[in-house]
C-alpha cells in the first residue's frame, strides 16, 4: 500500500499529461488528415505560408493550385485546416 502511494503522483502526472497535451495533439493530426483527403477541385484554400488559391489538380500527396501569378505544386500538408474553415466560413 505504501509503494503504491509513493507513485501515485507519477501516475497522475502521466495521466493528466494525456489527457490534456497527448490527446488533443492526436485528434488534431486525425482532423488534418481527414481535411487533407477531403479536398477536392474547385475548393479555395490557403497554405500555412499564407498563400491563397484554388485547387486545380489533386494527386496521392500533392495538390496543384491556382493563385493569381500561375500554378503552384506544393504537399497537401501545406495547407492549412485552421486558416482555409476561415477562409470558407467568410464567404
Amino acid at each position: 500500500m505504501e509503494n503504491l502511494q509513493q507513485f501515485l503522483p507519477f501516475l497522475l502526472i502521466i495521466v493528466v499529461m494525456y489527457f490534456f497535451m497527448i490527446r488533443p495533439q492526436q485528434k488534431k493530426i486525425k482532423q488534418e488528415k481527414e481535411f487533407e483527403s477531403s479536398l477536392k477541385v474547385g475548393d479555395k484554400i490557403i497554405t500555412k505560408s499564407g498563400l491563397h488559391g484554388k485547387v486545380s489538380e489533386l494527386a496521392e500527396t500533392t495538390v496543384v493550385i491556382e493563385t493569381m501569378s500561375g500554378k503552384l505544386k506544393m504537399e497537401r500538408s501545406a495547407i492549412s485546416l485552421e486558416l482555409t474553415a476561415a477562409l470558407n466560413k467568410k464567404a
